[in-house]
This record gives structure tokens, C-alpha cells and sequence, in this order.
């Protein structure tokens, strides 16, 4: 039995859609015609036996056979066809074999029953990827022949070839709906006939393409990836790679400076009475938010040009804020006072618009579910309890679940609980499935930070190392950052710059120190703080951005080397201007 022919269509127009496929199938799946003058007609040998390929390269792990073929791969995907062709030509190395090439045309022509014959003849070892094939091929036949209004041809096909080959028993049901109501079958369009024949077989040939090793048929811009993939992998081991826009040549390694590590002091933020204990970057990255031992939280704005002025100053707590967090929107801010009360803000206006307390008992802590639509907050009495924004408790877990001086996280799927239980565990509490999991740490915990994906928690202890842990699966401890001094006080870090690469850290030295995540090295101390460093937030939209938090008072604002000429003198709203030096 032969193709399935369209008869209205010229053979002219056909024998271009065909060349048309096999010139470029998704930008040069597939090459063309053999150029005039080339051999490439001829090539009717197979292609040589993988053992006995030279390598080239410095460490002789480079096959030539299939880097020559990618590359012919790349120049017809380029469009460089007579390129294409004369490397072939010239080299002896087919891209594809003779075989291979016919089979293509067979499937580009609609000659479905010749292209499953020359499909047994490619050499493919394995029978069920054969059938596979087949049924794609026979399919696609089937289609053709239901879109010409020929069903009778079409069940024969469906019941003598495709039902044969025993595999997808489900599809083979839906191809004989197809045959009953047409208008049934999903893979139809209802404007089928105003669809071009050689995008369907397009199509087909690239299902066949990821189907087939990519021995036989070279995966689609393979040299491109491979390339890419390369470029990806230095960019990961860049210990210092912070920009997003960083312009990368295949010239040359890629290899990134300080010079996209925020290190320099561009503002100082003076507007607390006492010791700064806090600041968060709302997750927008347009607002900072500040909390002090002198009993006030502020809302910072931050304009495009990434200059830090007051918003609000937010009073009424009778403690010392111990807790501060955003609303999943940003429209709100969660405040807590040192075991009084957690209040919450409007962040346009500054306005309290809600104080939440529980009788009996001081709060410690506070967070949002991802959904806005409840709060959680840790209790003295050691229990979390959860409840709406008008104050009505949904949930209380009773028991040893924090301590007096806790950070709390949600994960943002709003199923997981995340605090300090004892001083020496963090509790990961499963609200839904109701079971508790606990990492165990050998020294005091002073302080954790979830990362945004979920995946990692990062564990201030009291020996002055920070713990890195990776909570997907089973706890594993995968990272340890050393050189921060700490004694007395809770300091916090967190994580930051591009993909969350870096960790970030306050210190009671009064330094910020930065280390690279996956290998654990410090990058840099950054001095300029009189005071020791309670915390420091790195802004989650723009990764040149980092705020820190001390002990003399005032907030710092890092940034690049690069000296904004805008940002000199002072303001009345205490914001100072650097010179970039560290000092004021």
C-alpha cells in the first residue's frame, strides 16, 4: 500500500513542503536536499561504529565523529546549508544515514506503509520503541485518511495495523471514536482542512525525532544546548555571580568581581531613638520595614532609583518589637512587641488597624499565611495559635511549640509551621497531616530564616557558626558559614542576590559578613557599624540591594561600588547620604 495522497494539492507544492521539512524541522531538525557538486547522495554507508571514533580535545573525552555531526547539525539549523553540506562532504561524516534520510522524506512525502518498512531497516535494537514509532506513523496515516473523508480505509488501517501492535490500548479507543463522530476526536481540529498538511507531518517528525536515539537522529539544536549548558555551569560556580544582565562571551570563561556584591554604604538610616533589632524588605522590594528597642516600627519607601526614605513611623507597642512581617500583598505589616501584642498596619496609610492579643499571656511572634487571610503568632505560655484578621482564634497547638524569643515561618503552601521549640530543635509543625518533625542542632539556636523556595533554613547558633539545612525529604545538614562573632545577642541573617546565592549575616564585631551559599566561603566583611549587627534583609527584587540593622541606632543601606553622584548630603528626614567609604 502506498502514502496517502492529497489530490487537490499540486505535486509541485508538495514536493516544497516535503524540502521544506527536511530543511529545517523546528528551525533545522532535519536537513535538506544535497547541495550541487556534494557526494552527500551517495552516502548509502552507514555511520561510523561509535569504537572506533578519535577523540579530540585536551582531555581526550570528545568523540570526532559526533562533534562534527553536531556541528553540521547547528550550521543547517543556522540555515548555513551549503555549509552544512560541504562539511559532510569534506569530512566523510554524514549527519545522518542514508537510511535515516529516506525514512525522513517517506514521513515529510505521506508515504506511511514505505516509512514503517525503512523504520525496521535503521537498526533500532530495542522492539518496543519499533511498535512506538510505528503507532505514531500508522496514526498519523489514520488521521490523514479520516481528514479525506476515506473511513473505510481508515478502519481497515485501525484494525489490520495499528490494533496489532498491542500498545496503547486506551488511544486505539479513542482512534476508533473518531471513525463513529469525528467531531469526538481531540486530536481534530474543528478547521482541520484549513491547516497546512506540512505542519501535521512537521509535527509528526518532530514526535519521532524525541522518540528516536539521538544517535540516529541528533536531538534539535544540541550544540546550541550544549553550549548554554556550559555557559549555566560557570555561571553556577561563579562564586561572586550577582546580575542577571551580566553579558557572557564564549570567548572567555566566565568570571564575575565584587563589583555586583552590595559592599559599599550608600545611606544611613538614623530615625530610631534606640538600638535598630529588625528590618525586613517587603517582597515587592518598594518598602523596608524597621523595629527598635525604642518601641517604634517604620516603613521605609524605596523609589525606582533604589534611594530609602521614611513612610511612616508606626508607635503605640509598650514594648520593644521582637517581630516584624509582611503581608503577602505588601499592602500590610504584622508587628510584635517584646510578650505584649502583635498589631497590624496599613502600609499606605500607617494606620493601626487591628491589635491582637491573648489574655493571660504576652506574643512573641508573628506571621501570615500565604492566602492574607489569617495570621499565626507564638503565645509565652510556648503554644502557636492561628486566627483571622478580626482576631478569632482557628487553631491552637498546645505545648512546648516556641520559646520566648522565636522567629516563626510558614512555608508558602500555608501547610508547614516553622519555630524554635526548645534551644537546641526547630519544629516543623504539619498543620494538614497533623505530624511534627524536629532538626536537631548540638549548640543554642538563636535565630533561623526560611529560604523562598521552601527548600532550605538557614540556623543562627550561638557558637558563632551558621547551620545551613536542607528540609525537602529527609533533614540534611548541607552547609556551614563561620566567622561572625557572637556572645550575647540574637543576630540574624538571611539569604539573598540572584537565585538566593549568597547568605547574609550581622555580626556583634558590627560587621556584615557575606559568604557564597554552595561552598560555604566568605566572600566579604563589610565594616562601617559602631554597634553590633541584630539583622540584616537583602532586597528580593533587586539583588544589588542590602539593608542591615544595629546596635548605634541607624540602618545601612548597601549597594555598588558604582557612587550615585544624587546621593550626597543629608536629608531633614534622617537619611544620610555616603560618600561610599563606610563611615559617616
Amino acid at each position: 500500500m502506498g502514502g496517502v495522497e492529497d489530490e487537490s494539492e499540486p505535486a509541485s507544492k508538495r514536493m516544497k513542503l516535503s524540502s521544506r521539512v527536511l530543511r529545517g524541522l523546528a528551525n533545522g531538525s532535519s536537513r535538506t536536499e544535497p547541495a550541487a557538486g556534494s557526494s552527500l547522495g551517495l552516502m548509502a554507508r552507514p555511520l561510523p561504529i561509535e569504537g572506533d571514533e578519535e577523540v579530540i580535545g585536551s582531555k581526550g573525552v570528545i568523540k570526532r565523529v559526533e562533534f562534527v555531526r553536531l556541528i553540521a547539525k547547528a550550521l543547517y539549523s543556522l540555515g548555513y546549508e551549503k555549509s552544512g553540506a560541504r562539511l559532510e562532504e569534506e569530512s566523510g561524516i554524514p549527519l545522518q544515514s542514508s537510511v535515516v534520510n529516506l525514512f525522513m522524506q517517506q514521513i515529510s512525502d505521506g508515504l506511511w506503509d514505505e516509512s514503517v518498512v525503512t523504520l525496521h531497516k535503521i537498526g533500532l535494537s530495542d522492539e518496543n520503541l519499533v511498535k512506538s514509532a510505528s503507532f505514531l506513523i500508522l496514526e498519523q496515516k489514520f488521521l490523514e485518511l479520516l481528514d479525506q473523508e476515506k473511513a473505510m480505509d481508515a478502519l481497515k488501517t485501525l484494525r489490520t495495523e495499528i490494533t496489532p501492535l498491542c500498545i496503547k490500548n486506551s488511544r486505539v479507543r479513542e482512534l476508533s471514536l473518531c471513525i463513529i463522530s469525528p467531531s469526538s476526536c481531540g486530536l481534530l481540529n474543528q478547521n482541520k482542512r484549513n491547516s497546512t498538511r506540512a505542519r501535521s507531518r512537521s509535527e509528526l517528525l518532530e514526535e519521532l525525532q524525541k522518540l528516536l536515539p539521538p544517535a540516529v537522529i541528533i536531538p534539535e539544536r544540541r550544540l546550541e544546548h550544549l553550549v548554554e549548558q556550559a555557559l549555566v555551569l560557570q555561571t553556577d560556580a561563579c562564586m561572586l555571580h550577582n546580575s542577571i544582565d551580566m553579558e557572557m562571551s564564549l570567548y572567555t570563561d566566565h568570571q564575575c568581581g565584587k563589583e555586583h556584591i552590595p559592599c559599599r554604604t550608600l545611606q544611613i538610616l538614623q530615625s530610631h531613638n534606640d538600638e535598630v533589632w529588625l528590618v525586613q524588605f517587603s517582597h515587592n522590594g518598594k518598602y523596608l520595614a524597621s523595629a527598635s528597642n525604642d518601641r517604634s516600627a517604620i516603613i521605609w519607601e524605596v523609589d525606582e532609583n533604589g534611594s530609602v526614605s521614611l513612610k511612616h513611623k508606626l508607635t503605640g507597642h509598650q514594648k520593644p518589637i521582637s517581630s516584624v512581617c509582611w503581608s503577602p500583598d505588601d499592602r500590610q505589616l504584622l508587628t510584635c512587641g517584646v510578650g505584649e501584642t502583635v498589631r497590624r498596619w496599613d502600609v499606605s496609610s500607617g494606620e493601626c488597624l487591628r491589635v491582637y492579643e491573648k489574655v493571660g499571656h504576652g506574643l512573641i511572634s508573628c506571621a501570615w499565611f500565604p492566602d492574607g487571610k489569617w495570621i499565626c503568632y507564638g503565645v509565652s505560655d510556648r503554644s502557636i495559635c492561628m486566627c483571622d484578621l478580626e482576631g478569632k482564634e482557628i487553631e491552637c497547638w498546645k505545648g512546648q511549640r516556641t520559646l520566648s524569643i522565636s522567629d516563626l515561618e510558614i512555608t508558602s503552601d500555608g501547610k508547614q509551621i516553622i519555630s524554635i521549640c526548645r534551644e537546641t530543635a526547630i519544629l516543623l509543625l504539619d498543620r494538614e497531616a497533623k505530624y511534627e518533625r524536629m532538626i536537631e542542632e548540638n549548640q543554642t539556636i538563636t535565630s533561623f530564616s526560611l529560604s523562598k523556595d521552601n527548600r532550605y533554613l538557614l540556623v543562627n547558633l550561638l557558637n558563632q557558626e551558621i547551620h545551613l539545612w536542607d528540609i525537602k525529604g529527609d533533614f540534611r545538614l548541607v552547609a556551614k558559614y563561620k566567622g561572625l562573632k557572637r556572645s550575647r545577642f540574637v543576630i540574624r541573617s538571611c539569604f539573598g542576590g540572584l537565585k538566593q546565592a549568597f547568605v547574609a549575616s550581622g555580626s556583634e564585631d558590627s560587621q556584615v559578613y557575606i559568604w557564597h551559599k554552595g561552598s560555604g566561603e566568605l566572600i566579604e566583611p563589610l565594616p562601617g557599624h559602631s554597634g553590633a549587627v541584630n539583622c540584616v534583609s537583602w532586597n528580593p527584587a533587586n539583588h544589588h540591594m542590602l539593608a542591615s540593622a544595629s546596635d548605634d541606632r541607624t540602618i545601612r543601606i548597601w549597594g555598588l561600588n558604582e557612587l550615585n553622584t544624587r546621593h550626597k548630603g543629608a536629608r531633614p528626614n534622617g537619611v544620610h547620604y555616603c560618600n561610599g567609604n563606610g563611615t559617616s
